[in-house]
């Protein structure tokens, strides 16, 4: 079926050999063209050509071309997939994190909640709602599909620059639960019946059933679940057992997860404690993988696993920089193939995780938030599934927060700083008031390129 997808951020070998290798592994997609779009010449081309040979070596029916315009790169797309960052990730990420810590603002991660994540989608959204502006215009009718974080703020932002946009992000943490959870329960993933949902990086598994019997499976999840979690017995934690073994944390659910031919290291990097502190508080499951889940409430500072974070954040940088040059293969790994082979064809099926505007899908959330829930695709696009009242506790959570991303929004399309410094007073992770001006003023200075629209 022949469509034509642009991969905008294509020169991150990564996204654009890993998502053109998903889109290759497609029969449905076969036939498509393929245009590659970045603004560094030398990482696109280095992309395009392995890609062509690729295509040749394995004789597939695919068109790949490049470009560094997006007039160009946009004419009659169907599909246009984003995965972009801006200026150097990790020097400004801590910049994010460490900056505020000197203002007296405690915060977990930095990177999409609390003030750090304000700052991120600070920088990140101008230019998205660039990219979004030209697709309006010359391809009003494209699915446009985001990987880049903060995820809910970016929804949010780019829904109310443009109403009717057929925008959805996309976040590859709901695989977590099929990575855990045949362990937890000793059953194969096919067999559960799930439904997840809350806002981006900050949603709760909500239900689970056995298809068979119909069994509520959330019972035994949260009486197995904090042994799963627990760190390997005789270490103290992550930096202990990889200092001592050389490899990840293996939980007490190693062996299970081997007898189902899962990776035997898969999730250690789960924050454990605040794990069971949500699942002993709320009866909820987070399908977060790591702290992420901490960065929306003040009070996660006092439970987090500080040292683990830190461990994590290190460990990502250094992995990440010493990462092999990643390689073409034929696999589905990202969900967006088989989104787009869903319209395609209509087919009507129900994916786990999208993050679309909320309009009445979360019944105790505003309308105007984007939300994460689970989605029907079509031929129209994505459709988000309706979840109605969520636990009273996790919703009181979710609407916390609800009013970070609305100054957010205002700040990205305004320019003002003062809704900078009101974002930060509604952020529930933020405990300062007097030094946050002075906070606003040294971040907007400090990385003026990105942040230099702000008066």
């Amino acid at each position: 079926m022949t469509k034509k997808i642009v991969l905008v951020g294509a020169g991150s070998a990564q996204f654009g050999l890993g998502t053109l290798g998903d889109i290759f592994n497609s029969p449905v997609m076969r036939g498509s063209e393929i245009t590659l779009l970045d603004i560094n010449e030398k990482a696109l081309k280095s992309v395009e050509d392995r890609a062509q040979a690729f295509l040749t070596r394995h004789k597939l029916d695919y068109r790949v071309s490049s470009s560094m315009d997006r007039t160009k790169a946009f004419q009659d797309a169907d599909f246009i997939i984003i995965s972009i960052e801006v200026g150097d990730r990790f020097r400004l990420w801590e910049e994010d994190w460490k900056v505020p810590l000197q203002y007296g603002v405690n915060q977990v991660y930095g990177e999409n909640g609390g003030a750090g994540g304000v700052f991120h989608a600070l920088r990140i959204i101008p230019p998205i709602l660039e990219i979004c502006r030209d697709a309006v215009n010359i391809c009003p009718e494209a699915h446009i599909f985001c990987y880049s974080n903060p995820m809910t703020a970016i929804t949010t932002t780019v829904h109310r620059a443009f109403p009717g946009i057929k925008f959805t992000g996309l976040c590859h943490e709901i695989a977590s639960l099929e990575r855990y959870l045949p362990s937890i329960l000793k059953m194969p993933f096919d067999q559960m019946d799930l439904s997840s949902g809350g806002l981006n990086h900050f949603s709760c598994l909500l239900t689970a059933r056995d298809k068979k019997t119909g069994r509520d499976l959330y019972p035994e999840i949260m009486e197995k679940a904090p042994r799963f979690f627990a760190v390997e017995p005789g270490y103290s934690d992550f930096w202990d057992y990889y200092n001592k073994t050389g490899k990840l944390i293996q939980t007490e659910g190693a062996k299970e997860r081997a007898d189902l031919g899962l990776d035997k290291s898969a999730y250690s990097w789960a924050d454990r404690k605040l794990f069971k502190f949500i699942m002993e508080t709320y009866g909820l499951l987070p399908i977060t993988v790591d702290s992420h889940f901490g960065e929306y409430m003040s009070w996660a500072w006092e439970v987090a696993d500080h040292r683990g974070i830190i461990d994590f954040f290190d460990f990502y940088k250094k992995a990440l920089s010493e990462e092999a040059e990643p390689e073409i293969k034929l696999e589905t790994r990202e969900r967006i193939v088989p989104i787009m082979e869903g319209i395609s064809t209509d087919s009507g099926y129900l994916e786990a995780a999208v993050n679309v505007p909320n309009r009445g899908l979360i019944k105790d959330l505003p309308d105007w938030i984007a939300v994460e829930v689970p989605g029907t695709i079509n031929a129209s696009g994505v459709k988000g599934k309706a979840l109605g009242e969520l636990p009273k506790g996790f919703a009181a959570l979710l609407r916390n927060y609800t009013g970070t991303y609305d100054l957010t929004a205002e700040a990205v399309l305004t320019g003002k700083k003062d809704y900078v410094v009101q974002a930060l007073l509604a952020n529930p992770v933020v405990n300062k008031a007097l030094p946050l001006k002075d906070l606003v003023g040294r971040m907007i200075s400090q990385q003026h390129q990105w942040l230099g629209y702000l008066k």
